[in-house]
């Protein structure tokens, strides 16, 4: 760690984390813990758990979980030093600054050091655009109608017509070659040497949720191809993790978002005023995509191109919203080809009534088939209603569906007796391969259950170390008894070494700080599910000490054989007969933590 343990435990302390979370979700509070849907995973019921006392959040339906910092970590996507000084600022606490020799210069965290190399790009891509150089960029974006603050808030920028224009000024400023070949801004090869990956081009920095650099996009002046081009995925860029425009959007607090397909979309309807605009880049709409957007929005207006193509990436996007519990609507933007184009001809006024008047994804399906069927033939005719049916079995809910057949008989004319009918044969039809489904898909999850069972004593370890933490005296009833060393389970002792140490300075155990003392992610996240394990329900004090009592023996039988089997493997016979004694008073163990 960069900084002193005392001085992190002190940011930790003074940011109460039901605050911290709840400026990011709602929190709703049921008995001492406070409840709400996750924001990591999708779901319709609460399962996202944040407890007060012991300063940690957990999710039971997914196993996110930490304290304050893995928070900040997990949903804002920072390092640990960017999750500390966020909250040391929230808290008025005064970070020291630190020194670094030059060795820690070169082993600082990789992905800082990308962005750091990105943001001096971005800087000198905006210089270029308003020098003499790209004077022609800059007249390219006037003609589209860009005015200067929209282009300085997107930190629109030019590449110059020279190859290692980019290359020289960084490694000028001080930035090595691998650091610059990591970040896909130079391209390094032995027979062509060393190129900037884009050069003569209107260049868009991408930024993430947080506003920062993370890639770049680029548009040729001239006739070159590719007409367009992105930055590759660096460690600080995934297309299919990351949204243009986002960083603006996730604060307008508008309840959805536009979903467009390029930059050029996404800057003129941000300059409009429809600042809740988004794209993804230059890949196709993903499940990522669509979860990252479920942190802010539940209803999402799609506003793509009005060609074929458009229409395509519609169809494939809607389902993606809806598994994860986004509803979608498709704005319409014909005559014109995309949200751009419409806005220069008809101007903000009308693309609002276009928005007002957005079609339901599902009808919009709907009129996509008919497209493919001529309905002044029978045959035809017949088929398409067919198809349609299947398309009404999406709504397992018979409400809803019955809502949506009744709506669809009326537009074609059909009796909605007979429309039902058809859409129930074609469920009773349909339902052995979706039972099949059904059961291929339980039986998966039966498997991967299976492959990662709860052994019998990882979850009595479990369960002793929970006991210990939820009741600090317990640990004087198991002194003498029960050590660290006693967890076989190496990772339930990392955790048990932590808390008797933490038990013997203060007398007590502090989940979070305990927390804090793992660096990695994944460790932070099973600590969590550790110190969220359910005890057993509740019980009469003579259950109680009988099942603590039980547990601890189990946990020292355990140790102890294990112990003895090392000690035959190593001929110790002093060590043998000392933990034969110990088996032997396994029962009078049990009636001392079980008395009467």
């Amino acid at each position: 760690m960069y900084y002193p343990e005392e001085l992190v435990e002190e940011i930790r302390s003074r940011n109460n984390i039901v605050d911290v979370i709840g400026s990011y979700v709602r929190l709703q509070k049921k008995g001492s813990n406070y409840m709400a849907c996750c924001p990591f995973h999708n779901e319709n019921t609460p399962s996202f758990s944040v407890n007060p006392s012991k300063q940690m959040y957990y999710c039971f339906g997914c196993g996110a979980g930490g304290n304050v910092f893995t928070f900040l970590m997990q949903y804002e996507s920072y390092s640990f030093i960017e999750a500390l000084r966020a909250l040391a600022e929230r808290a008025g606490v005064a970070l020291p600054e630190l020194e670094y020799s030059e060795e820690a210069k070169r082993t600082a965290d990789l992905k800082s050091r990308l962005l750091a190399v990105n943001r001096d790009a971005a800087k000198y891509y905006f210089y270029q655009l308003k020098s003499e150089r790209g004077k022609a960029a800059l007249e390219y974006l006037k003609n589209r109608a860009l005015t200067d603050d929209t282009i300085r808030a997107f930190g629109l920028g030019y590449s110059t017509k020279y190859a290692d224009d980019l290359y020289k000024y960084l490694k000028n400023i001080g930035y090595e070659d691998e650091l610059l070949r990591q970040s896909g801004l130079v391209t390094m090869e032995e027979a062509k040497g060393v190129y900037d990956k884009f050069w003569n081009r209107v260049m868009f920095p991408i930024m993430d949720a947080n506003s920062r650099v993370i890639a770049f996009g680029g548009r040729v002046m001239g006739e070159g191809t590719p007409k367009y081009l992105n930055s590759p995925e660096t460690p600080v860029f995934e297309k299919s993790r990351n949204l243009y425009g986002l960083n603006i959007a996730k604060g307008q607090r508008k309840g959805f978002f536009l979903l467009c397909e390029g930059y050029m979309d996404v800057i003129s309807l941000h300059q409009a005023g429809f600042t809740n605009a988004v794209a993804s880049l230059g890949t196709s709409f993903t499940a990522q995509h669509a979860r990252m957007m479920a942190r802010y929005v539940k209803e999402v207006l799609l506003t793509y191109d009005s060609d074929g193509a458009g229409v395509k990436a519609a169809l494939r996007a809607i389902p993606i919203l809806k598994e994860a519990g986004i509803s979608a609507r498709i704005v319409s933007m014909k005559p014109y080809k995309d949200p751009d184009e419409f806005i220069k001809a008809c101007g903000p006024e009308e693309y609002q009534k276009r928005l007002d008047h957005a079609q339901n994804s599902f009808f919009f399906e709907v009129e996509v088939l008919q497209q493919d069927y001529n309905l002044g033939d029978p045959e035809q005719k017949t088929r398409f209603f067919n198809e349609m049916a299947k398309l009404l079995l999406q709504f397992p809910e018979e409400l809803e569906r019955n809502n949506y057949t009744e709506a669809l008989a009326q537009k074609y004319m059909i009796s909605f007796d007979s429309l039902r009918k058809l859409v129930n044969r074609l469920g009773v039809q349909l339902e052995p391969s979706r039972v099949a489904a059904q059961t291929v898909e339980r039986e998966r999850e039966e498997g991967r259950r299976r492959s990662r069972p709860e052994e019998g004593m990882k979850k009595s370890q479990r369960l002793l170390l929970t006991r210990l933490i939820e009741e600090p005296q317990a640990f004087e009833r198991v002194k003498g008894i029960i050590t660290p060393e006693d967890f076989t389970e190496e990772f339930y002792r990392e955790v048990a070494a932590l808390a008797f140490e933490e038990y013997g300075k203060t007398g007590n155990v502090n989940p979070a700080r305990i927390i804090n003392r793992f660096e990695s992610r994944e460790q932070q996240t099973e600590a969590a599910e550790l110190f969220s394990t359910q005890l057993p329900a509740p019980m009469d004090e003579a259950q109680r000490r009988r099942e603590f009592a039980d547990t601890v023996v189990r946990v020292k039988q355990n140790s102890l054989q294990i112990q003895y089997e090392k000690a035959v493997e190593q001929n110790d016979f002093t060590a043998l007969q000392g933990i034969m004694e110990k088996q032997k008073g396994l029962g009078k163990l049990h009636s001392s933590l079980n008395p009467g």
